[in-house]
């Protein structure tokens, strides 16, 4: 009967895998990362002003950022740390669908404040290191060692240095691509619902129907080309305008969009 054999070697297989094995894999790993993140300059630190109009801004983009990652800009703020009710902005952003992180710029006294609600202090790539906030004073007075310079991290090239990725057909809606470093070329059509990002400029050689985020490291130089100009939104820098804010924007003609300081150009090729 070959039910006896057939059992012995079952059983020797299970007693095989209970055994543990020689070598284990690692449970993680880390390692550095860049990411496209947007920064919520606050201009006013009153929940009640800002929350209101963000709800409103993403009501006219659905979709553009919802459960988005955000960093926190603190530069414009002239308030006392104890008068930015952190932890309750952090709650309220989590209620109409924005993830804050972090936070970027500031004094050092906001800083701290921000960390005690969750949010700490984010360095920009390529950027210096944030000045960490102000700690207890030590038990013992001895003269901390004098600092070591470290070269900053290069920032992605500008101009016409700059690599480019090339896509050769239409980007479809629920796509998102990243050009990380790089121009973005584009033969064909941005469908709506699509979003194509690029830390240089965007060139799309066909209709702009999606969202277009040019200028993704900060790049404040960095235009969106289009043949065809009827976008979601455009975004250069962190600024930002949606489709019912295009204004006088030539829609559906050749447009070259860029900044003029802090505002918004569409301006008309050819």
């Amino acid at each position: 009967m070959p039910t006896k054999p057939l059992f012995r070697e079952t059983l020797s297989a299970m007693s095989a895998a209970s055994r543990p094995s020689a070598t284990r894999l690692e449970p993680f790993r880390l390692r550095g990362a860049n990411f496209n993140l947007l920064v919520l300059r606050l201009l006013d630190h009153r929940i009640e002003a800002v929350v209101p109009a963000l709800a409103d801004q993403f009501r006219r983009a659905p979709g553009f950022l919802r459960f988005a990652p955000i960093v926190i800009g603190l530069d414009d703020i002239a308030a006392r740390p104890e008068e930015v009710e952190f932890a309750r902005l952090a709650e309220a952003l989590r209620g109409i669908e924005i993830v804050p992180v972090g936070t970027t710029g500031g004094s050092p006294e906001l800083r701290a404040a921000a960390m005690g609600a969750g949010l700490p202090p984010l360095r920009l790539a390529g950027g210096k290191e944030a000045e960490p906030p102000p700690a207890e004073p030590a038990a013992d007075h001895a003269a901390p060692p004098p600092p070591v310079a470290t070269p900053p991290a290069p920032a992605p090239a500008a101009g016409p240095g700059r690599p480019a990725m090339v896509l050769d057909q239409p980007v479809r809606a629920g796509t998102r691509i990243w050009a990380e470093g790089a121009d973005l070329i584009i033969v064909g059509t941005v469908n709506r619902g699509a979003e194509v990002i690029a830390d240089g400029n965007i060139h799309v050689y066909g209709r702009l129907l999606g969202r277009a985020i040019a200028g993704g490291q900060g790049a404040t130089e960095a235009r969106v080309f289009a043949m065809q100009f009827d976008p979601e939104l455009v975004s250069i820098a962190g600024y930002y305008a949606v489709r019912e804010g295009l204004g006088d924007a030539p829609i559906g003609r050749a447009v070259q969009a860029r900044l003029d300081g802090e505002s918004m150009r569409f301006d008309p090729l050819g």
